[in-house]
């Protein structure tokens, strides 16, 4: 009897989306599934059916290097999920799930409460541990106690605080699956993820597409209420020596419009304007 296995479900999810004329075959015909037929795969990657059908079933989790640089070649993939389906073939003991972090060092804490740009801290759900002033004046989503993914994807403040929530969304489940990797046993984020998925048909739509990206420095849309528009960059930074916790950062591109705005919503928020570094914006 077959037996699920994170590894099948990729190589599943991903020979879903490529079709026959990616691969240089001929389209047409009566096909059951999306996508190419998995003895398509087998062929185009040199290896025969039968083990491919046992990859996919979760009969074989160990297939050799050359094997998985084949497949990721047929399957289109690029450099981050390649890498992912290594880590998903690799042959390594069951081990226990880490207890992650959830305590906030003390110095990042006092970072966190100094800088003069709107910063929090997240662990590895998603869950928002600490945030400054101007984090939650920004957005009501960065409060201390949100979880930033079921606010997202189920709060109705979303889309008005983040207009650019649909095309972002997909690099947020992106992000979460490839954090994720291989250790899928850890109990309270496959909790998370069925919640997600009750709640959501977008992040289920988006999960089951097993897309991968770590994401980086990125730029991110939000409307506030009283100052309008920012179009802001967004920097996570990983806590090193606390397991799984990001520094989150939003700042804007000096003398800019999203700049000035965002001085104006620092003082508001009672703090002081973010520096201007020398030879940048207004003289």
């Amino acid at each position: 009897m077959a037996t699920k296995s994170a590894l099948g479900d990729f190589l599943r999810a991903r020979r879903e989306l490529v079709q026959p004329a990616d691969v240089g075959l001929p389209g047409g015909g009566l096909r059951r599934t999306p996508g190419l037929r998995r003895e398509e795969v087998a062929m185009l990657a040199g290896i025969s059916a039968e083990y491919y059908l046992r990859l996919e079933q979760g009969r074989d989790r160990t297939p050799s290097a050359q094997v998985l640089e084949a497949l990721a070649r047929v399957l289109h993939l690029d450099g981050e999920a390649t890498a992912y389906l290594t880590e998903l073939g690799r042959d390594r003991p069951r081990r226990k799930p880490g207890v992650p972090a959830e305590r906030v060092p003390a110095g990042v804490e006092m970072l966190v409460n100094t800088v003069n740009v709107p910063t929090f801290v997240v662990n590895r759900y998603r869950d928002v541990l600490i945030a400054n002033r101007l984090a939650i004046s920004l957005s009501p989503l960065m409060r201390p106690g949100t979880n930033r993914l079921i606010a997202l994807f189920t709060d109705p403040e979303a889309g008005s605080y983040h207009p650019d929530l649909e095309q972002n969304s997909a690099g947020v489940v992106a992000q979460l699956r490839a954090e994720m990797g291989a250790d899928t046993d850890d109990p309270r984020l496959q909790s998370l993820i069925g919640e997600l998925s009750l709640k959501s048909e977008r992040f289920r739509t988006l999960w089951a597409r097993h897309d991968i990206g770590r994401g980086g420095s990125q730029s991110s849309l939000i409307h506030h209420p009283l100052v309008g528009d920012l179009h802001l960059r967004r920097e996570k930074m990983a806590v090193i020596g606390a397991d799984g916790l990001q520094i989150v950062m939003y700042h804007a591109e000096p003398g800019t419009p999203d700049a000035d705005a965002l001085t104006l919503l620092t003082t508001l928020a009672g703090g002081d304007p973010p520096k201007v570094p020398h030879g940048r914006g207004s003289q």
